[in-house]
């Protein structure tokens, strides 16, 4: 089977600042607004070199979304940067009324998605933000695995034309795409091949899988593991693809299983082809206060939850 190593980790936070300021380079038109966390979104190098194009619009998010929707009127690009909870929960009547409803051309960037944020604790842990995000008619959802496919994915939506929410993270998390891959927005990438079970992830849950499908291969199960980064559009095309040979599935994400990549994987096998499913995913809880590492096993989305998972749906085919 092929395997997958990483000779470094990085935040993907990072990797959204690398892809901004190469925007900023490339793109006159692309502009970056934040919340008074500029540190924490890694846009330094953006505002080092096109100050005239970055607002520091305070701690006040609202006002952000507004003022982003109507630089887009000006044929501007306008990326806003602030925690996911922030992007989304706090802000959603705006973003519904002035982003979505009239298919702005807003990048909503949000960093410090998901219980991996760690020791900030349940407020600030965000695991419903894509499903509030995936419900928006209109609203492109991506959530990128790590450091490169996060710079990749944030050059490539600026060249998409309506709102995207782009999810990305705090921890340090392995790099192990390739640093010069094309992102395709709608495009599941199939990263090893298997017949007896699909695992389809997305974001920190992809190299949870990568780990799950070694294990699973020395006891003799052959898992096909599947990138899922953008969760809508969702390819169903590979999915169904995937099912149709392997007869049962596995979906991993760091979100709250109602709501989530799940929950749109399951309706497009119940349209399709029913299949039995298994869930990683939170079950319906708030987060606590601790590592990233130590949250992952204990809300069991870590790779020996992923086997466990597997395990028991391969009793359901």
């Amino acid at each position: 089977m092929k395997t997958y190593t990483y000779t470094e980790k990085k935040d993907t936070r990072s990797g959204f600042g690398a892809g901004l300021a190469e925007l900023g380079r490339t793109n006159p038109n692309v502009v970056a607004l934040c919340a008074d966390l500029i540190g924490s979104l890694k846009m330094d190098q953006f505002i080092k070199e096109n100050p005239e194009r970055f607002f520091q619009i305070g701690i006040a998010e609202a006002n952000m979304m507004g003022i982003a929707a109507g630089l887009t009127v000006g044929g501007k690009i306008p990326f806003t940067g602030t925690f996911a909870n922030f992007s989304t929960g706090r802000v959603y009547d705006q973003i519904r009324q002035s982003i979505a409803y009239s298919g702005k051309n807003v990048k909503i960037c949000a960093s410090h998605a998901g219980i991996t944020l760690g020791e900030d604790g349940a407020t600030h842990q965000i695991l419903e933000d894509i499903g509030l995000m995936k419900m928006l008619p209109g609203m492109v959802v991506i959530n990128p695995c790590d450091y490169n496919q996060t710079k990749a994915a944030t050059i490539a939506i600026a060249d998409y034309n309506g709102p995207v929410y782009l999810r990305f993270g705090r921890p340090s998390v392995p790099i192990f795409t390739p640093a010069d891959q094309k992102f395709e927005i709608g495009k599941a990438i199939q990263l090893t091949e298997g017949t007896d079970v699909t695992i389809v992830a997305t974001g920190h849950l992809v190299w949870e899988a990568l780990e799950a499908s070694k294990a699973l291969h020395e006891k003799g199960i052959a898992a096909e593991v599947i990138n899922i980064h953008t969760i809508k559009p969702l390819d169903e095309e590979a999915i169904l693809t995937s099912v149709a040979k392997t007869g049962c599935i596995v979906t991993c994400e760091e979100h709250n299983y109602l709501g989530g990549l799940g929950e749109s994987v399951a309706r497009t096998l119940a349209l399709n082809n029913p299949t039995p499913q298994e869930f990683v995913a939170t079950n319906d809880t708030f987060g606590e206060s601790g590592t990233p590492a130590q949250l992952m096993k204990k809300y069991g989305l870590d790779s020996e939850a992923i086997i466990t998972k597997v395990e028991a749906v391969l009793k359901r085919k």
